[in-house]
């Protein structure tokens, strides 16, 4: 049995590879050491929306600027962990109405490894910490797997 395997449930999760580039990147926006004190479980809280936390949120709603800031970051890790894996730069942009209703593309350049049509954003979040980083290893191996099926695309230029 590895060590990671040996480890608690939630602490194996924090080694996750989108995990801890989502950790990563919440950490790097602490630029006045607020979030200092805070454990990386506590960082990750607000990406975790559960059933009953989902059913007090109205089914429409604009997106306040904290939760597009997450979207963000979710997608920067995205982008960060599928640079790691293939050295190649990966760009995310997102284009997303007062609504709540949009697009995230990850793309190098001249290869779009990731395209997600978003909706209902208000209410953005997983139903745990192992759903977060089922969906954020999803789309990282997404990415790779576009960038290895077009690798001169890919580093071209």
């Amino acid at each position: 049995m590895s060590e990671v395997q040996a480890q608690a449930p939630e602490e194996a999760l924090l080694q996750d590879r989108f995990i801890r580039e989502l950790i990563k990147q919440l950490r790097a926006q602490d630029t006045h050491g607020t979030w200092e004190g805070k454990s990386d479980p506590q960082l990750l809280e607000p990406y975790v929306v559960t059933a009953e936390q989902r059913r007090a949120m109205p089914i429409m709603g604009d997106p306040d600027p904290e939760t597009l800031w997450r979207l963000e970051l979710f997608h920067n890790a995205i982008g960060l962990a599928i640079e790691r894996a293939t050295g190649c730069m990966v760009a995310p942009m997102m284009n997303m109405s007062h609504e709540g209703f949009g697009r995230a593309v990850l793309t190098t350049g001249r290869l779009i490894v990731v395209n997600r049509y978003l909706r209902d954003v208000h209410r953005f979040g997983y139903p745990s910490l192992q759903k977060l980083a089922e969906a954020g290893n999803k789309l990282v191996d997404e990415g790779i797997g576009m960038i290895e099926q077009f690798k001169e695309v890919a580093t071209y230029g």
